[in-house]
């Protein structure tokens, strides 16, 4: 009998401690096929009413919190809102990044809450995939709101999957809109994609521009080295992630803000679709033009394509506006419901698709030239004249905030490029800021920016840990820890290469790595620790000196970066374009609308016919190959035979070989075997180490060579000089129209307008891939006022660049102090 109660007792206390455990992190992901998977989110919690007060969630199921703060009383005329979160005391405006608190059932996020009949949604990530990775990543942009969206009651949804390897007991995603929290989820869903959706707080919303941040915490299940936080990593789906506006006012859209709130798809691309019935006439081409830049402009989206054409109207949807543009005569067959002032006047206004009940913009008038007039009342606001210099580039649609222009030396708080304080008790802290340089940037070989950095460190962190500079992702400077006792860094100076940088846009990254006894032992739990070891303030600075300034030609990078020198002309800029097509339009429009945007305004352009037309002023040549004149192509370096050998290799020619790639293989093979080889490590290593080429051991640059594009290619960007040396010429061409509009679409995307850089680009559909072709001789284009200073700070960037040069006038100098030493000597010194 004592036997019995003895086992039933020890029974009992095994059960109360199995229910005091907590659950052990869940490892689904490695579970055989076809096992049961528990559900990753929870349904939305029961009210209070119907559940007990000890009631807690399972911890096998990971569930969405937020911080615990207190709502405002909703006023008395309303329902009372569902809880959210309150404004962040500006002291807490930056919490610690160690661990996820403790969850709060009563204000756990609504899992996947099916949309409502008439919500209106905006989908917000404005790019094709969105991911946080690391063990600290954050992500802000804004969205264009109209007034009546941002008085519409609106929740906000977001769909994520994640890495295995993410701790979801200590690792979680927070969603702010406007700088204030609106709710925070667990980061458990490594199984599949998984909605959550918050409440957005009445009032939070405002007309206009909308910061909306993603922020991720996140730490390793099980592995503590530096190594494992780079597996890391929650996506989020830009399918899945929108605002949803109650109501069907939320929908309707007028004047300018229904372009700047044109938003994007689920794709994260934005498509302005244009009907024209009279597209092919003469003389439209350049009120269309200006048109899709002035729209390009207004929306200010990274990821914009324009469609053409001259039939029906085309489904509306999410990201898309429909213009209809031409005379009230060409138009009335395709939209019979016309205003009546389109007969008389200029006109310009929104109105609805009776088919789709789309909003449609409707720019007619009695004339072409009246429907100019309509034309310049949307686009004449983004116009800027060219000696008027703009202090920010326009990029908050996708990284926010924008980046400053930077001109001349210079120092910015961190603070105000978007970097905000953190405490940090991970391995691996990085985070990134924009800032920008104009054009005629030319300090690419001997600048030198600093970091003035503001942080700390415990006396946790062990000696080998370092904090690295990136410039482009491309490392820039490192500075060790050596010290075992910690220490507070104050403006710490840190010099930063300037090679990394190039006109318009550049990101620069800080990042820590950091290593403790802790992480060498660990323990179990170790990689959830909340002490922090590592904090970096808003108050450190970006320091960048004078640099020299004059403009090169060719130079395709300061035209992606600021389209230049596009962007400064002061009278129209010649177009040639071989043909109006809907296709060829098209391309012609998406490229110019990315243009416009990097310049800040939109660039005037005359259509030419022929290039004897244009005489030595900047040019653009837009078509395909076989139309493209003869005198640009050779302008620009590219061989002329091209225009019948260039042909893109289809599926059918897959076993084809090109006969150039197949001569350059073969060459590296038999000439030279071991030795080639050796020769070759040999210049990289130059060149990753002391940044010498081949084209730095020369007294001056070679001459270009002429370039033929490798069937392989179907896109091809190229910059050369007019025929007196005066302009740039820029060759934008494909072997065919289809192509040509295909290509610029993927290549003047937010991800692949920064590679286009050098003397030619080329993108191939097939493979994906861009390709860029340096620049071995330039012109120099002066865009200063002569200055002693200025001109020094050139030839320093230029001796730096040609060794042999800088070596040569170096020992010519010295020979010449040596000769007018011996001549003073003898005639102020003694003879014997």
């Amino acid at each position: 009998m004592r036997m019995i109660v003895a086992a039933s007792l020890l029974l009992l206390n095994a059960s109360a401690f199995a229910q005091a455990q907590t659950a052990p992190f869940d490892m689904s992901g490695e579970r055989p096929p076809g096992a049961a998977v528990t559900p990753r989110l929870t349904s939305p919690t029961p009210p209070a009413a119907t559940q007990p007060a000890t009631a807690v969630p399972a911890a096998a199921a990971p569930v969405p919190v937020t911080p615990p703060v207190s709502v405002p009383p909703a006023p008395a005329t309303q329902a009372a809102p569902a809880p959210v979160p309150a404004p962040v005391p500006p002291a807490l405006a930056v919490p610690p990044q160690p661990t996820v608190p403790a969850p709060q059932p009563a204000a756990a996020a609504n899992a996947a809450l099916p949309p409502r009949s008439g919500d209106v949604r905006r989908y917000v990530v404005p790019f094709s995939k969105l991911g946080l990775g690391g063990e600290y990543d954050r992500r802000s942009w804004t969205v264009y709101l109209t007034p009546e969206q941002a008085a519409a009651k609106a929740s906000f949804t977001f769909a994520y999957q994640n890495s295995i390897v993410v701790a979801p007991e200590a690792s979680a995603l927070t969603v702010y809109l406007n700088n204030r929290p609106i709710g925070q989820q667990r980061i458990g869903s490594a199984d599949g994609s998984s909605k959550v959706t918050f409440e957005v707080p009445p009032g939070l919303l405002q007309p206009g521009a909308n910061l909306v941040t993603f922020e991720a915490a996140q730490r390793h299940r099980t592995d503590c080295s530096i190594q494992s936080t780079y597996e890391l990593w929650s996506n989020v789906d830009p399918a899945g992630t929108y605002l949803s506006f109650a109501g069907s006012d939320a929908a309707e859209s007028a004047s300018a803000d229904a372009i700047r709130a044109i938003g994007v798809d689920g794709a994260g691309k934005t498509e302005f679709d244009i009907v024209v019935p009279a597209l092919e006439q003469p003389g439209t081409t350049k009120p269309l033009l200006r048109l899709a830049q002035g729209l390009s402009v207004l929306s200010s989206m990274p990821n914009q394509i324009f469609a053409f054409s001259t039939a029906s109207l085309p489904a509306g949807g999410p990201g898309k506006l429909s213009v209809l543009v031409g005379t009230a005569a060409e138009l009335r067959p395709l939209f019979p419901g016309l205003p009546p002032g389109a007969e008389s006047a200029a006109l310009a206004a929104f109105v609805t698709d009776p088919h789709s009940g789309s909003p449609v913009l409707l720019i007619s008038g009695p004339s072409w030239q009246a429907v100019s007039s309509a034309i310049d009342i949307i686009v004449s606001p983004t116009d800027r004249s060219a000696d008027v210099r703009r202090d920010v580039l326009t990029t908050e649609r996708w990284s926010a905030p924008n980046a400053p222009l930077v001109f001349s030396d210079t120092s910015i708080a961190l603070s105000q490029l978007g970097v905000k304080t953190t405490e940090f008790s991970g391995r691996r802290l990085r985070t990134s800021f924009n800032i920008a340089v104009p054009a005629d940037f030319y300090a690419n070989a001997y600048g030198e920016a600093k970091v003035l950095l503001d942080a700390a460190y415990t006396d946790n962190v062990l000696p080998g840990s370092h904090i690295d500079i990136y410039v482009n992702d491309n490392i820039a400077s490192t500075v060790p820890i050596t010290t075992t006792t910690g220490g507070i860094l104050r403006h710490l100076p840190i010099r930063v290469t300037m090679r990394h940088f190039k006109p318009g846009l550049n990101s620069v990254a800080i990042e820590a790595i950091l290593m403790t006894k802790d992480d060498a032992a660990c323990a179990p739990g170790a990689t959830a620790a909340a002490n922090p070891r590592f904090a970096l303030f808003d108050t450190s600075e970006l320091h960048i000196p004078d640099f020299a300034r004059v403009g090169q030609r060719p130079n395709l990078a300061a035209m992606a970066g600021t389209a230049y020198p596009y962007g400064r002309a002061t009278e129209p800029t010649p177009l040639f374009i071989d043909r109006i097509d809907a296709d060829t339009l098209s391309a012609a429009a998406t490229l110019l609308g990315q243009m416009a945007i990097t310049a800040g305004h939109p660039i005037a352009v005359e259509s030419v016919a022929s290039p004897n037309t244009i005489g030595d002023r900047d040019a653009i040549f837009i078509g395909s190959i076989s139309q493209m004149p003869a005198t640009a192509l050779s302008q620009a370096n590219i061989s002329t035979a091209s225009q019948a050998s260039w042909r893109p290799v289809t599926d059918a020619q897959t076993g084809v070989v090109d006969t150039g790639t197949a001569f350059e293989e073969w060459n590296s093979k038999v000439s030279g075997g071991l030795l080639h080889n050796r020769i070759t490590a040999f210049r990289e290593w130059l060149s990753r180490n002391f940044d010498i080429s081949r084209n730095s051991l020369q007294f001056v640059p070679g001459a270009e060579e002429i370039f033929t594009p490798p069937n392989v290619a179907t896109l091809l960007v190229a910059q050369g000089s007019s025929p007196a040396g005066t302009g740039s010429w820029t060759v934008v061409a494909a072997p065919s129209a289809k192509d040509l509009r295909e290509g610029l679409e993927v290549l003047t995307t937010q991800l692949n307008w920064p590679q286009i850089s050098g003397h030619i680009t080329t993108y191939s559909s097939k493979t994906g891939k861009i390709e860029t072709l340096p620049v071995t001789r330039f012109d120099f284009v002066p865009s200063m006022p002569w200055s002693i200073a200025n001109y020094r700070l050139i030839a320093a960037n230029w001796l730096s660049t040609n060794i042999l040069s800088y070596a040569f006038l170096l020992v010519i100098f010295l020979l010449l102090i040596g000769l007018t030493t011996s001549r003073m000597l003898k005639r102020l010194g003694r003879s014997k």
